[in-house]
């Protein structure tokens, strides 16, 4: 963060921050990674390719860059052989994202936290505290990259992301953090959890920005958002970041059928509704979130 930038958690408080950036997974399959490759070792190993896809957010009106760390906890890693390397591939992630940010005015970065791929207790086991040190060593690397904040994505289980907020306020008590959660079984998370439960509990955990990812797409979020605008905690931000429509099956492979203007009308009837921050998942790319600046400005 360059020296006259101000912190992202003034940003937040002032009203300043709306777009958040698109995929990261979907941009990398673009660029080359095999199914079932490791996109953590782009960081070290195809660095232009992830920091091209971050300038191509941050020119399309992206405020928030987000580190290619999705699945850089140790049990997720540990599925490449990669658990060893956790530091050097979440610091070098958080490096990455930092000198791409520092390219522009006002765009900040946010070290990102997927579910671990353990089950918590009693239907898994993982424990509280086993939880809150995987994640806090996840959140030590990407502070060491200089993030400006962190983002924990796609959560199913309300234990699991009170573990990761927890665990992260452990290395890093000021930095902001945004906590969604992914409402893809009858609009509840796989864990049950109803959208307008998510939001007052994930803010009492201690998150600044709640809200909700992925899930199925943009008609489904739009119930979800009126579920949320109404519960969310009197000063805690809301973010949506939907997927692009839905996964079509396109000769052999699958691709999402939601149009940029689609989402841009979807930010439209969201910004109006009372959402502070939008961005987007799974299928979307540059010209989505460019969509998105646009519904806003």
């Amino acid at each position: 963060m360059s020296q006259e930038q101000i912190s992202l958690r003034e940003a937040l408080d002032a009203g300043l921050i709306h777009v958040g950036d698109g995929a990261m997974g979907t941009s990398l399959q673009d660029a080359g990674l095999d199914d079932g490759g490791a996109p953590e070792l782009w960081n070290i190993e195809k660095t232009e390719a992830v920091a091209a896809i971050l300038r191509e957010y941050a020119q399309a009106g992206a405020q928030l860059l987000t580190t290619n760390t999705f699945g850089a906890t140790r049990p997720r890693l540990v599925m490449h052989d990669l658990e060893d390397r956790l530091t050097e591939l979440n610091t070098a992630a958080a490096q990455l994202a930092r000198d791409v940010a520092d390219e522009f005015t006002n765009v900040y970065v946010l070290g990102d936290i997927g579910p671990s791929g353990d089950l918590m207790e009693p239907m898994g086991i993982l424990t509280p505290e086993g939880a809150r040190a995987l994640f806090a060593d996840q959140a030590t690397a990407l502070l060491a990259g200089g993030v400006d904040g962190f983002i924990i994505e796609t959560m199913s289980d309300l234990s699991e992301i009170e573990a990761a907020i927890a665990g992260i306020r452990s290395v890093a008590p000021l930095l902001p953090i945004f906590a969604t959660m992914s409402f893809d079984t009858n609009l509840r998370t796989m864990m049950g959890v109803k959208p307008e439960v998510a939001v007052v509990e994930l803010a009492r955990y201690g998150a600044d920005v709640v809200g909700a990812n992925c899930g199925r797409g943009i008609d489904e979020i739009r119930i979800i958002a009126q579920a949320m605008v109404p519960a969310v905690p009197e000063g805690t931000k809301l973010m949506l970041q939907s997927n692009a429509g839905l996964p079509v099956l396109v000769g052999d492979t699958f691709q999402y059928n939601g149009t940029p203007e689609e989402m841009g009308a979807f930010a439209a009837d969201a910004y109006a509704m009372g959402v502070d921050i939008i961005g987007a998942c799974c299928g979307s790319r540059a010209q989505h979130i460019a969509a998105i600046s646009g519904a806003r400005n």
